[in-house]
């Protein structure tokens, strides 16, 4: 369980009945894991009282994407065991597959008559597969003469995407937004969308000129490559957080502008969700923490650049660390190993539901089209969520044990409840 959780329980509420709680909550050691991460991933893990084991008698694997295959393939899991990758996830993550899927459920959308929401799927670069879709790329390049094409690798064959020639920028650079997503649940489509994620910027100035057409570290955000410039400040690690930027963004071009185009990016994550939903093979033992990469037109218009089934968890600066070690609580608090949450939670942490079937809409008269990039009061949200938790646990118990004796006279747990706490009875496994 989540540390603050965790100590939550412990030390403000019930604080008589700690044995009772961590034999339900199944808290500190009960839950094992095994990694091959040596980064934010184990150390989160570690902090919430989880063990490490090398064998097979995990409740959670995280390893690498090409592990995935080898576990679901050559082991029966049992119904307690979660791992972090969908068998193919590959239809979403892989740039030409995603675009692929994405563009038949645009197909599918107009076949069903609803050309309104169809239209809404103009968040991606005009993308071409070669050598497949050599032909009509060279048609569109004829009628855009002065365009520019960006090529990347796609396994062995190689993709052409339309350049977005006129990023957003700041400070007279371009960068584009890590934004992430977790989906616990394919069917019905379950995912909840991070508060927090960061601005990722190159450390040259933008320009257009063909002598700088080449120079990475004018065009490429990414952060393997930024950190070999000059310029690279190790302090701020070519980042900038997520509320910060939204601020600063709503400073310039108004509070109403920018937050229409974050909801925007909350849209466009559920439309590349809902294009794969009946593509993803769904199994209950599997989720995903996906990374989107967003970028900003100079009109504050989101496009997708491309989504990552395993983004980083390696931290370059303190800042990133601790929000890299809350995303993971957060995500692991989500999964419920426990089995202690309601199931009907709208927020866990920084994690707000977006969807549930259907996607999740804000009350009318809410201050936000989105939380993304809003404040992340996940310490405070946990504190409350805690305490709803213990409450809903303790009438579940007061509750059996009045059944199992017939008698609803006897003495009940209630929060700060003076009584002996030296009895050894648990509460029942939910």
């Amino acid at each position: 369980m989540s540390e603050y959780f965790r100590k939550y329980i412990k030390k403000e509420h019930y604080p008589n009945h700690q044995q009772l709680f961590y034999l339900q909550c199944d808290f500190s050691s009960n839950i094992k894991f095994k990694t091959t991460f040596r980064n934010c991933v184990v150390d989160s893990l570690k902090k919430r009282g989880w063990k490490e084991v090398e064998g097979e008698d995990w409740d959670l694997l995280w390893v690498e994407r090409d592990c995935i295959y080898e576990i679901l393939n050559h082991f029966h899991l049992q119904s307690h065991q979660k791992v972090n990758h969908y068998r193919n996830h590959y239809e979403l993550t892989r740039k030409d597959l995603m675009v692929k899927n994405l563009k038949r459920y645009k197909k599918q959308l107009e076949k069903e008559g609803k050309y309104e929401e169809a239209n809404t799927f103009n968040f991606f670069p005009t993308t071409y597969n070669l050598p497949g879709d050599y032909s009509l790329f060279v048609e569109e390049f004829k009628k855009t003469l002065g365009s520019v094409w960006i090529m990347k690798p796609i396994a062995k064959s190689q993709g052409k995407g339309r350049y977005i020639i006129n990023p957003l920028l700041i400070g007279g650079k371009k960068f584009d937004m890590r934004i992430y997503c977790l989906v616990t649940n394919y069917s019905p489509l379950t995912a909840y969308l991070y508060r927090t994620g960061f601005g990722r910027f190159t450390h040259h100035r933008y320009t257009t000129n063909i002598e700088d057409i080449a120079n990475n570290y004018v065009h490429l955000t990414n952060v393997a490559i930024q950190k070999t410039s000059e310029n690279y400040d190790e302090r701020l690690g070519g980042k900038w957080d997520l509320r910060s930027m939204k601020l600063y963004l709503m400073s310039k071009y108004g509070q109403e502008k920018v937050s229409d185009a974050f909801s925007q990016i909350q849209e466009l994550i559920i439309k590349c969700l809902q294009s794969v939903q009946k593509t993803i093979i769904n199994d209950k033992h599997c989720f995903e923490l996906y990374g989107f990469d967003v970028l900003f037109d100079s009109n504050l218009k989101p496009w997708l650049i491309e989504i990552n089934a395993s983004p980083s968890m390696t931290a370059n600066t303190p800042n990133d660390y601790e929000m890299k070690i809350g995303l993971l609580d957060d995500t692991f608090t989500t999964l419920d190993l426990e089995k202690i949450l309601s199931g009907t939670e709208e927020q866990i942490g920084g994690f707000d539901l977006i969807c549930r079937g259907t996607p999740v809409k804000l009350p009318q008269n809410s201050t936000y089209l989105s939380h993304l990039g809003c404040q992340n009061n996940r310490n405070q949200q946990l504190k409350k969520l805690a305490k709803s938790t213990a409450s809903r646990l303790v009438e579940h118990y007061n509750s059996e044990q009045s059944q199992a004796t017939g008698n609803t006279n006897d003495e009940k747990i209630k929060p700060g409840n003076q009584g002996s706490s030296s009895g050894t009875a648990g509460l029942s496994k939910k």
